[in-house]
């Protein structure tokens, strides 16, 4: 007896409390790969994204800068990158719960996408503990779900402008943000962000690969729409500064990301 996939979707998504959303995203994982429920049965769900009353979210520019070099910078940067796990979960549920009649591989993903956020933020929640913090000690703020908001009517959308921009803009971050750790001295945080980085390279690989099926059922070419989507919704285009090596795992092409660095040059001028 199977039961349908989306409510389930639904319920862990608009839970506030941390630990009964984990709870739920890895009942749900667990269920979907016993074959417990059935992608093919679209039940009429209302989506909300749940999350606890804290950290405060504030525009993007009103969060403060963080100097890893001291205890409390490092702590406001584990904050902010534990943060973008959490939005992450919220994602990956969001992607799988509100698109119907796509392939079950496509859910297959999402679900083992969200099991896998989940993973991470209780890693890096753990971290932040260690310096004496919790998440929620300070601002965060909400862009991954701004324009998740802003993609919601067209999955090819979603696919081209959370994972395969905002979340692909993580690839390019985080060594930098390693180094700053490891310069100093919180080893520890540096090598969890190895495994966050490994995993994050084929999220976004999820997305891009999603994101050319969908292309390619529509007759469109995918890395000229990419191009359209970025300047359709006014989105930050890649920066100059590209993880290149990992970008190239994910899915994007040799020409393509020639093609972004052109832009983000011009722009730049």
């Amino acid at each position: 007896m199977t039961e349908s996939l989306f409510p389930r979707l639904a319920e862990a998504l608009a839970l506030t409390e941390i630990d009964q959303k984990l709870a739920c995203t890895a009942a749900v994982h667990a269920d979907w790969l016993a074959g417990r429920l059935d992608h093919t049965d679209p039940a009429p769900v209302e989506l909300s994204c749940g999350r606890p009353a804290r950290p405060e979210l504030v525009p993007f520019r009103a969060v403060p800068q963080r100097n890893p070099r001291t205890l409390e910078g490092r702590a406001r940067l584990l904050h902010a990158i534990t943060h973008i796990e959490f939005s992450a979960i919220n994602l990956a549920l969001d992607h799988a719960a509100r698109f119907h009649g796509l392939p079950k591989a496509y859910y297959d993903d999402w679900i083992e996408v969200a099991a896998e956020e989940a993973e991470h933020f209780a890693l890096l929640r753990d971290r932040l503990r260690s310096l004496g913090h919790d998440y929620g000690d300070f601002q965060a703020h909400a862009g991954l779900w701004e324009m998740a908001e802003k993609t919601a009517h067209d999955p090819l959308h979603r696919m081209a402008l959370v994972p395969r921009l905002l979340e692909a803009r993580g690839l390019d971050a985080t060594p930098p943000i390693q180094r700053k750790l490891e310069e100093a001295g919180d080893e520890a945080s540096a090598r969890a962000l190895d495994i966050i980085l490994r995993d994050e390279i084929g999220h976004v690989g999820m997305g891009d690969r999603w994101f050319r099926h969908l292309c390619e059922e529509r007759g469109i070419d995918a890395e000229q729409t990419y191009r359209a989507l970025l300047a359709h919704y006014e989105a930050p285009w890649p920066q100059a500064s590209m993880n290149r090596a990992a970008r190239l795992a994910a899915g994007f092409t040799e020409r393509e990301l020639d093609d972004l660095l052109k832009g983000a040059t011009a722009q730049a001028d």
